[in-house]
């Protein structure tokens, strides 16, 4: 936790569908480059939460809050479509589990990448280019794939591609959604290397989705457990995980370490 005020701040988010409370009185904040990591089984609640935050999907009640560079609060939900858009595309990024979601696979791997710097004004075909192959050495992308189709790469270039062309615009907030899930095990230790050393140097704020408690170990500072909809219990990554407090929570890790 820092001494800096908070960057997103939800208070007492609801949501059902149907009979179903996806979210019941959900309350979270996170700080500048700070990880948070959700953690629960699947149909906790986890993804709602996360589409909830970054304003995708909007809550029943409650209020999910933003600060700006400049300091100012905003509400998410509030915010006129445009201006969210816009957000998705310059302060904020939203890396998913499966790639294709957020790449344009008949794009080229550096037009994928361009493609946000332009969204944001750039029009120097040099430097766009420039920037593109900087961020795909940064993923570990050969500069020679820098004109191949993502449809040509593999599942574990795929998911690189997308967290380049996410960080490119230097994002405060980035969402993930399992972002490792489905890829095999090297790949996964290797991507998570990679998320880890970025979001450190470039001191990106996370939201992480998982159902994997030893990602969540390894990345994030801060860990917040779901259960039907609730956050159950929440703290600092080792203290909860060495030490859970809730019932829901000592089942989790414990099903971890008996597997």
């Amino acid at each position: 936790m820092s001494d800096e005020p908070t960057l997103i701040s939800a208070r007492g988010l609801n949501l059902t569908f149907g009979a179903i409370a996806a979210l019941a009185d959900v309350q979270m904040d996170l700080w500048p480059g700070e990880m948070l990591a959700i953690v629960g089984e699947s149909g906790s609640g986890k993804t709602t939460l996360l589409n909830v935050l970054s304003g995708r999907l909007a809550p029943d009640a409650g209020t999910v809050w933003y600060r700006d560079p400049a300091g100012h609060l905003h509400d998410v939900h509030a915010m006129p479509a445009p201006a969210l858009r816009t957000l998705h595309r310059s302060d904020w990024g939203f890396v998913h589990q499966d790639p294709r979601q957020n790449l344009r696979m008949t794009v080229s791997a550096g037009g994928n990448v361009g493609e946000r710097l332009m969204a944001q004004g750039a029009r120097h075909y040099g430097d766009i280019r420039a920037a593109a192959l900087d961020w795909l050495a940064q993923v570990e992308i050969d500069a020679n794939r820098i004109d191949d189709l993502p449809r040509t790469f593999s599942g574990g270039m795929q998911q690189r591609l997308q967290i380049a062309r996410t960080l490119v615009t230097h994002p405060r907030l980035v969402f993930m959604d399992e972002p490792t899930g489905g890829l095999d095990v090297s790949v996964q230790a290797r991507l998570l290397d990679l998320i880890r050393s970025l979001v450190a140097r470039l001191r990106i704020a996370v939201v992480l989705v998982t159902h994997d408690i030893a990602v969540a170990r390894l990345l994030a500072h801060r860990i917040a457990v779901m259960q039907r909809g609730r956050i159950v219990e929440t703290g600092l990554t080792d203290q909860v995980l060495d030490d859970p407090q809730h019932p829901y929570t000592q089942l989790l890790v414990s099903s971890v370490l008996n597997a």
